[in-house]
């Protein structure tokens, strides 16, 4: 019987080789992998309201660096409760303070990355071709007006766009005398859409909203002071790893972005080198 003879110096050299290859193997598995997380696309969260301008940011930032910006368009409460679920968004882009102070008061967001960066106005819209006449004035009497239809707005109670539309029916002495007659949707978008199809013969959006439909006009719009200010705020979700998310934040305050909201009806109010 032979006897199989084992070299110790051919044994070590090839066990070195195997950890070496596979040391090798591991070396480019990280590198493939942070060549993936470079390229990862950011992934915002933004209020329904922004759409128009914030695609257009998107493309803009696109064509400067050959990032991709994925936007989830929705109401900022329902927004807000899916980061809190653990949704995997880089930025949250609201419509109103109250829900970014939600993420803020639970540490979902990045405190220092925070800027108040647009404003809005609110307005009543009507069906493109309507003939209602609206004077916004203490007392009106939105039931007569609406007839036999209902009042478009977004859920009063925590779409932001529905919580200053209220505000301001309450400032006006309106809001109980229609109550009952409020259209509630689940977004501002939504609510304008109830509109622009004539479901309903009137709505209360927002300015950037009304401006980007051909199908509704503006019947009245509300004073400044019947409602809270409105601010969207941005920031940074504490969650984010995405290298490339402070970078489109920082776009979305230059001086390149701002003409993209003003486009759209936007006030900036926050631009980079402006404060917070």
């Amino acid at each position: 019987m032979s006897e199989k003879i084992i070299n110790p110096a051919s044994s070590i050299f090839g066990a070195s080789a195997k950890v070496l290859m596979v040391g090798l193997l591991f070396a480019v598995f990280a590198l493939n992998a942070g060549a993936s997380a470079q390229a990862r696309d950011v992934v915002v969260f933004a209020a329904a309201s922004l759409k128009n301008a914030l695609d257009d940011a998107g493309a803009a930032w696109m064509r400067d660096t050959g990032r991709r910006v994925v936007v989830s368009y929705a109401a900022s409460n329902a927004l807000a409760k899916q980061i809190e679920a653990g949704a995997p968004a880089d930025l949250f882009f609201s419509a109103d303070l109250d829900w970014m102070d939600y993420l803020a008061s639970k540490s979902l967001i990045r405190p220092e990355s925070r800027v108040g960066l647009l404003g809005n106005s609110l307005v009543l819209v009507a069906p493109k071709g309507s003939t209602i006449q609206v004077v916004l004035e203490p007392g009106i009497d939105f039931a007569s007006i609406l007839g036999s239809g209902r009042l478009a707005m977004g859920h009063v109670e925590a779409v932001p766009a529905g919580k200053y539309g209220k505000a301001a029916l309450e400032h006006l002495g309106a809001w109980e005398g229609v109550k009952g007659r409020i259209a509630q949707a689940d977004n501002v978008r939504a609510a304008l859409l109830l509109v622009s199809r004539g479901e309903a013969p009137l709505g209360i959006v927002y300015r950037t909203d009304a401006v980007s439909d051909p199908n509704v006009t503006i019947a009245a719009t509300f004073s400044m002071g019947s409602h809270p200010p409105i601010v969207y705020p941005v920031a940074l979700t504490r969650a984010s790893t995405n290298p490339d998310a402070a970078s489109f934040l920082a776009f979305l305050r230059s001086a390149q972005a701002k003409p993209l909201f003003e486009k759209q009806g936007f006030i900036v109010i926050n631009t980079a080198g402006s404060g917070s």
